[in-house]
């Protein structure tokens, strides 16, 4: 008789897509950003849904937790309901806590009972993670110590300074590796919708891409964007109030990026030295000089590309690039495509 190929073993499933469901346990207190806390938890409920419409069980058990059990009063007027009390969470390998931000988060961290419970629940818990501020609350807590971090760019310096042991970057949307989930147990995300972006890597990592994917497509999102994305628009730059030193030459800046930006020329036109420059960008903006250059340059050539009016090569002039393997190597670091893929995939038409 013949053998009998041999049977190709499947590959294993997603950890989280095996046995019990996984809790999502979020940490709410007074004042919090409502969406910081919603949007996240929507992620994972869409993703229940998805998975009850093809004849699965869930795969979240999600809860909201509060300083005690009942209504959270959010920073947008409206009330959350708790419920359970901090105190009464309990952890697990099968747990994700997740802190939000929001202009409460401050005086939740004065309090110091936020500060206990979560020293309390991180050792027993599979990941601990953060949106927007409350990346503070991790910080203060020592959780972040030889991590990478990010938060929100407007309290990039306040989160050095409570967790100086941390590696902490604000051109990113959130730190959380889905290739590396195991890596990625302690992870933070920058303001507000970046919550949802980690939430979907959080998806990806548990339950697979094809699903998160779905995900996104069923919350109508325009793109997944990686978690190595800038994490504002440099076009849409913060105003006079919030960057007084620097208003007048984020204005000047997008229309001279076809030519060179050295520090030095930035700092001429600014009329400062250029380490006090390089000191105002980060205290200010959350970043440097030159990686807000390439920000607004990297924007610039996406709509030029959308458009679908010019070449690779003739964006990456125009847009202060040069060479196209240039503005490939951006295009890949920062959104993870490819130009001519961004232009396929996005573009007008």
């Amino acid at each position: 008789m013949p053998r009998q190929p041999r049977s190709t073993r499947p590959a294993r499933p997603p950890l989280a897509a095996r046995g019990a469901p996984h809790r999502v346990v979020c940490l709410a207190f007074p004042q919090v950003m409502s969406l910081d806390v919603t949007g996240p938890l929507q992620v994972f409920a869409t993703a229940n849904d998805l998975r009850r419409s093809h004849g699965l069980a869930p795969r979240y058990q999600l809860e909201l937790a509060g300083p005690e059990a009942g209504v959270v009063a959010t920073s947008a007027g409206i009330g959350l309901v708790a419920t359970r009390a901090w105190r009464d969470v309990k952890g697990g390998a099968r747990c994700t806590l997740l802190v939000p931000g929001g202009d409460g988060i401050d005086a939740a961290l004065q309090g110091g009972e936020l500060l206990a419970q979560l020293r309390r629940l991180a050792p027993r818990a599979g990941r601990v993670g953060s949106v927007c501020s409350g990346a503070l609350a991790l910080g203060q807590a020592g959780l972040l110590d030889g991590v990478l971090a990010t938060t929100h760019w407007s309290r990039a310096e306040q989160l050095r300074q409570c967790a100086p042991r941390a590696s902490v970057e604000t051109d990113r949307l959130h730190t959380f590796d889905a290739a590396h989930p195991v890596r990625s147990r302690r992870f933070t995300s920058a303001g507000v919708t970046a919550g949802i972006d980690l939430a979907l890597a959080l998806v990806e990592a548990d339950c697979g891409r094809p699903l998160a994917l779905a995900v996104a497509r069923q919350l109508v999102m325009f793109m997944r964007r990686p978690g190595g994305q800038a994490q504002f628009s440099p076009l849409l730059a913060p105003g006079p109030v919030h960057a007084p030193r620097l208003a007048r030459l984020l204005e000047w800046i997008p229309g001279q990026i076809g030519a060179p930006l050295t520090v030095d020329r930035l700092a001429e036109q600014a009329c400062l030295p250029p380490r006090t420059l390089a000191r105002a960008f980060r205290q200010e903006l959350g970043t440097t000089p030159g990686r807000y250059v390439e920000q607004v340059r990297l924007e610039a050539a996406s709509a030029l590309l959308g458009q679908r009016q010019a070449s690779v090569a003739t964006v990456a002039r125009l847009c202060g690039f040069g060479h196209p393997d240039t503005l490939r190597r951006s295009f890949q670091r920062h959104l993870a495509i490819s130009p001519r893929a961004f232009s396929e995939r996005f573009g007008d038409g």
